[in-house]
């Protein structure tokens, strides 16, 4: 092929790439959805009878060594923003080991009544003896005798329904016990994405999903063909991504839309940093 002709023919590519970005994002913005949506609608946890909000609010924005940009609020700032979000209906707190955000979500349990509020966390642990130190303090540090629902974080591997078989028995123990309501993954690999649509003991799955495939498992229409496989199975899905990690802040619209346009998502989290934001997306989200 001779250069000018691949320059030609390269330049088409990009020109059509970038066009189909565009029409995709038109659409979506100009999609009218077949009901209205509300932050604090109750919805409920695929067949777990969890009952919730439908926005979770997120504690874990860049979460990594026990530190986030919420955590950053201090325990108080991050608290009384937890307990804005619970004045204006949100009733579901997600909180994680890694983000450092147990101390931060026990003081706002201390202002509510706790069968109101679904808390949800995660664990790294990857062997039984981890996990159920793990969730015993867990429990301490967040103040609470049981947590509504405990998934196991970041989860990667296509076998690890079977490499990691020793920490999902003790969560199905603690689950036996009443020390949780239910448990699941969130998933970092599209394999192990699929690992956990196969796994009957995946209950609830914390999903990667936004329009532009930002910080995602793979390419959308891929992660919806198995989030599809997720729902018909029963399974609760969370999404999370919804914003992309940011690849969306000037979007936020089109990503919220395209969330609840799916008719998959039982819920969705997106880490607020402040009061403002978080009443912003409690509108956009009455407005989608």
């Amino acid at each position: 092929m001779r250069r000018r002709e691949f320059l030609v023919r390269s330049a088409t590519a990009a020109g059509a790439v970038w066009l189909s970005s565009r029409t995709i994002f038109k659409a979506i913005a100009e999609q009218t959805l077949p009901q209205k949506f509300s932050a604090s609608d109750v919805v409920t946890l695929g067949h777990t009878g969890i009952k919730t909000s439908r926005l979770a609010m997120g504690t874990g924005t860049v979460g990594v060594e026990h530190h986030s940009h919420q955590t950053a609020l201090g325990v108080k700032g991050l608290s009384d923003l937890l307990l804005n979000g619970y004045d204006r209906g949100l009733r579901f707190f997600d909180a994680a080991d890694s983000y450092g955000s147990h101390p931060h979500v026990a003081e706002a349990l201390k202002h509510v009544k706790r069968d109101q509020v679904t808390v949800l966390t995660k664990s790294w642990a990857r062997d039984a003896a981890g996990m159920r130190a793990d969730l015993d303090r867990f429990r301490k540090e967040l103040g609470t005798d049981y947590l509504d629902v405990c998934l196991m974080h970041c989860v990667t591997e296509a076998d690890w329904t079977d490499r990691y078989r020793g920490a999902m028995d003790t969560l199905s123990e603690a689950k036996e016990k009443g020390v949780i309501r239910a448990h699941g993954c969130s998933c970092h690999s599209i394999e192990a994405l699929r690992a956990a649509a196969k796994s009957p003991w995946v209950e609830i799955d914390l999903a990667r999903i936004n329009p532009v495939g930002a910080a995602m498992d793979a390419d959308p229409a891929t992660v919806v063909s198995v989030l599809k496989e997720m729902k018909a199975s029963g399974k609760a899905i969370v999404g999370m991504k919804i914003l992309g990690q940011g690849a969306l802040r000037n979007r936020q619209d089109e990503g919220i839309k395209y969330a609840l346009s799916l008719g998959l998502l039982d819920a969705f989290t997106i880490g607020a940093e402040n009061k403002q934001e978080q009443e912003d997306l409690i509108r956009r989200i009455a407005v989608a």
